[in-house]
């Protein structure tokens, strides 16, 4: 990875820790191997143990350090979230002291891998103050938000999805030269239109970019935003493309209860009330497990027909 590398190049802080990252492996999807030869002492296998190797982050960078640390996928946190939770969140709270760390953590579905290598849990943190959540769609972005992450003075939970690590579709030529790096909490304007906001992020914003040409065969234009970041959230970009479109189709791989898409819904309901011409739609997944089978995955996850099945119900509101 891109970002990574551009990491440990430019602060001799920085070292990634977590399962399978070192040696001669590279991690679980190999985005590590070609940094192995340059980095290898700074590249670290840890115990399969994702406590501990949430605990070593916390300890190192309260010791002045920069860790990336890493969960092989982001289903296996829970045994950490106490790190991440109780300690990592709270400690600017708790003395005033900066935690200064990013959480790597491959994500989602679409792979038809199950339960347990496939859940959406980025909702887990989304309350959790003291935690910001960086959740890129595009290669670029990926490698200008690691940036920004890395020099954060506070945790910085970083969501790669899985389904998008080879998708020749979002396929993006990049120079060696390290980007400017993106802010933390500015969302993209993917697309621009005035008859309807599609607001998604991840491996879904590429699904409201398909809708959005579907609809435009149609005289429909849309908007599409994609968030980039959950926390810091921008609300500005959020809120003015609602006031611009008047109609709102938030997309979202979770499942719908207790989702991002929930709350972002109460927040432009409750700030731009006036300017809507329909009630905001969410979609989302089932709330049920993510299925093993290919053929329950499908029915589990919102299908680029169902969203284009709400996006004309609302167009035609």
């Amino acid at each position: 990875m891109l970002g990574v590398g551009d990491a440990l190049r430019a602060d001799p802080r920085v070292f990634v820790y977590g399962e399978d990252v070192g040696g001669s492996y590279g991690n679980a999807f190999l985005l590590l191997r070609p940094l192995l030869k340059e980095f290898g002492d700074r590249i670290i296998n840890s115990p399969i143990a994702e406590g501990a190797v949430l605990g070593v982050c916390v300890g190192a960078a309260i010791a002045g350090q920069r860790p990336i640390g890493e969960i092989q996928f982001n289903d296996f946190v829970a045994t950490g979230f106490n790190q991440l939770v109780n300690n990592a969140a709270k400690n600017r709270y708790r003395w005033g002291g900066g935690t200064p760390m990013v959480v790597r953590m491959p994500w989602g579905g679409l792979r038809h891998a199950g339960p347990y290598h496939s859940q959406n849990t980025e909702a887990w943190f989304y309350r959790t103050a003291g935690l910001k959540i960086v959740v890129p769609s595009t290669p670029h972005d990926a490698r200008a938000l690691m940036a920004s992450a890395v020099a954060d003075p506070d945790p910085v939970l970083y969501y790669e999805h899985i389904a998008l690590y080879r998708d020749p579709r979002i396929k993006q030529m990049l120079v060696d030269d390290r980007p400017a790096p993106i802010p933390l909490g500015k969302a993209a304007l993917r697309r621009a239109g005035g008859d309807l906001a599609i607001i998604s992020y991840g491996a879904f914003a590429h699904a409201g970019l398909r809708l959005a040409e579907t609809l435009a065969r149609d005289g429909i234009e849309a908007s599409v935003l994609d968030l980039r970041s959950l926390v810091p959230l921008d609300r500005d970009a959020v809120l003015g493309v609602a006031r611009r479109c008047h109609k709102v189709l938030i997309l979202q791989e979770d499942s719908r209860t207790g989702g991002i898409g929930e709350s972002l819904a109460a927040i432009i309901q409750e700030e731009a009330f006036e300017s809507l011409d329909a009630p905001i739609r969410i979609v989302g997944a089932l709330d049920t497990p993510v299925p093993y089978s290919p053929s329950l995955e499908g029915f589990y996850l919102p299908s680029d027909a169902q969203i284009e099945r709400a996006a004309r119900l609302l167009a035609a509101y």
